[in-house]
């Protein structure tokens, strides 16, 4: 998808530099927390891990780009379910060992349940 389509937001590339990426700290399976926030209401989407490959192509691409742990693959989010996300900004924490996407989510959510949010789930009980 190199031009957006009717509808569709136009990704929005982001150029980080040498010292910022060097600053993101993989664990041991060379993997970082990436956590995708709705950019238009806050809602936490999901948490999914990145690699430093999946995380250049992210920024480069203007779209979530993962690393699936149980298929030892890499996954573009939306490019199977057609629920794309599209970054406006990025940043990493204090400590270097989590990242945030702000996104603009397009399809029916981000969870593979079909569920908007992958935290649709409280402790504790449901009140009616």
């Amino acid at each position: 998808m190199s031009k957006a389509e009717p509808g569709v937001p136009e990704p929005t590339p982001i150029q980080p530099t040498d010292e910022q990426l060097a600053s993101v700290h993989y664990d041991a399976d060379g993997l970082v927390a990436a956590i995708v926030q709705d950019d238009d209401t806050d809602a936490v989407l999901m948490m999914a891990y990145m690699s430093a490959e999946t995380l250049a192509m992210s920024l480069e691409q203007g779209r979530t780009v993962f690393w699936s742990r149980s298929r030892q693959e890499i996954w573009r989010k939306g490019d199977t379910s057609g629920d794309h996300q599209f970054i406006r900004s990025a940043h990493f924490d204090c400590d270097g060992d989590a990242l945030l996407f702000r996104v603009v989510q397009v399809g029916g959510g981000a969870c593979h349940t079909g569920e908007y949010s992958c935290f649709y789930r409280p402790f504790g009980k449901e009140t009616s």
